[in-house]
């Protein structure tokens, strides 16, 4: 199902085109890197949310956690699917989920499955997080529930980018 999306603004459309052609902000001229800052400060957007990184690699939670909480977001992290799952069904006041795709027992790919189960998780946006990006891999994510993806390592700005645009829509 296509998504739909308005852009009032030349300044709204291209963040919306950046955003779903996954355009790095550094590789934007600086005109355009302007232009979307004042669009929407990612602190503005990002502060006070709150995101479930769930890895098996401690160091990735470590830096993801960092970063989002430089950016005022609350984190909880799980080095695995079965406790994410859990959360979930406990906890809807996630914002948004960073899912990494390669776990053992359950992975990122039923993992995400387990939670588009729970009818009130079906809107809270999922990020597949994966460094051994194979062909079909993105597929694969986006059919099992996930609405975006990103490899490792993560570009941060890309990643700012991507949850500013979940987030603020």
């Amino acid at each position: 199902m296509p998504v739909v999306r308005e852009a009032p603004t030349p300044e709204h459309l291209l963040d919306q085109v950046s955003f779903f052609l996954h355009r790095a902000p550094a590789k934007m001229p600086e005109s355009h890197r302007s232009a979307l800052r004042d669009l929407y400060n990612a602190e503005d957007v990002l502060a006070g949310k709150k995101a479930m990184i769930v890895d098996d690699d401690m160091r990735n939670i470590f830096a993801l956690s960092t970063l989002l909480e430089d950016y005022g977001m609350h984190v909880v992290s799980h080095d695995n699917g079965r406790d994410a799952i859990g959360t979930m069904q406990r906890d809807q006041a996630i914002d948004v989920i960073l899912m990494d795709i390669m776990m053992p027992e359950v992975d990122g790919i039923d993992t995400i499955r387990e939670i588009r189960r729970i009818p009130e998780c079906r809107d809270v946006p999922i990020i597949a997080v994966t460094a051994k990006a194979m062909k079909g891999d993105r597929e694969k994510c986006m059919e099992a529930g996930a609405w975006d993806y990103l490899s490792k390592p993560v570009d941060p700005e890309l990643m700012l980018g991507v949850l500013r645009g979940w987030l603020s829509h």
